[in-house]
């Protein structure tokens, strides 16, 4: 389900540190429940292009980490990479959030009785973990998870029991999350995979997944102005043409890539 168009301001309820990443939660009564893999536009509702440079300009893309369907409640994870993670990580409790959302397609169901299994890197979990909780009941999930060192890897506690690899080696598996995959592809094929991360990891899920002939739906990551396809800023190209992330995606499945660029 898909809110209609204009934002709203949401107040702040709790601010969660887990290592280099920030959780904010906030109370949204106002929106409708959202669906794993859609995504909400978010800026401070004060001093929002008050930085360097007036920056930032434009509000920021997040997929829903969580939102549990009994309340109101609404989380993402955010990491300080620029002027506009940055203003958001400043936030406290009480503070306002404006948000746009929940906008975009989200995963669906594994198809063909198939076993789910997850695949994120770094804030790319935001998305599986809330699919966690959403997955219709059956065989069970495996989540697998990449971080580039130890301290980024506290963010697995986002997503219990998941296995964990790190590009150091300081946590869990050395080595890439695709490795992990590789293992669990060639233990059982008989999966439908679910990814998120940044584009060389996806484009080594799909490659993967085509090889093996197992579906995958990928969230792709793509900068985005509006959030509802009017700015054509998040176009992509697949193997029918040219489409929208924020209005035909975030999430396609694999097999409509010729690759993730």
């Amino acid at each position: 389900m898909q809110a209609p168009l204009g934002t709203r301001v949401a107040a702040l309820t709790g601010v969660r540190r887990l290592g280099p990443y920030v959780v904010l939660s906030c109370a949204d009564p106002a929106g409708p429940r959202p669906q794993a893999g859609q995504f909400y536009m978010l800026r401070a509702a004060a001093r929002w292009g008050g930085g360097d440079a007036e920056r930032p300009f434009l509000p920021r893309a997040f997929s829903v980490l969580r939102a549990p369907q009994d309340g109101d409640e609404l989380q993402f994870m955010i990491e300080d990479v620029g002027p506009g993670t940055r203003r958001l990580c400043e936030l406290s409790a009480g503070d306002g959030l404006s948000l746009l959302g929940p906008l975009g397609i989200g995963f669906a169901a594994p198809r063909g009785g198939r076993r789910a299994l997850l695949a994120g890197g770094g804030v790319g979990i935001a998305p599986l973990a809330i699919w966690c909780d959403q997955l219709p009941g059956g065989p069970p999930v495996t989540a697998l998870l990449g971080f580039r060192d130890a301290a980024h890897a506290a963010g697995a506690a986002l997503v219990p029991g998941a296995e964990v690899a790190t590009d150091d080696g300081g946590e869990g598996h050395h080595g890439l999350v695709t490795e992990l995959l590789d293992r669990e592809l060639s233990e059982d094929p008989h999966v439908e995979v679910y990814a998120c991360g940044p584009p060389r990891m996806l484009e080594a899920v799909r490659a993967r997944c085509a090889r093996a002939g197992v579906p995958a739906q990928l969230a792709l990551e793509a900068g985005m102005a509006c959030g509802y396809g009017a700015c054509f800023g998040c176009v992509i190209s697949t193997r029918e043409g040219y489409l929208r992330l924020c209005v035909d995606g975030p999430v396609l499945d694999a097999d409509r890539l010729e690759a993730v660029r």
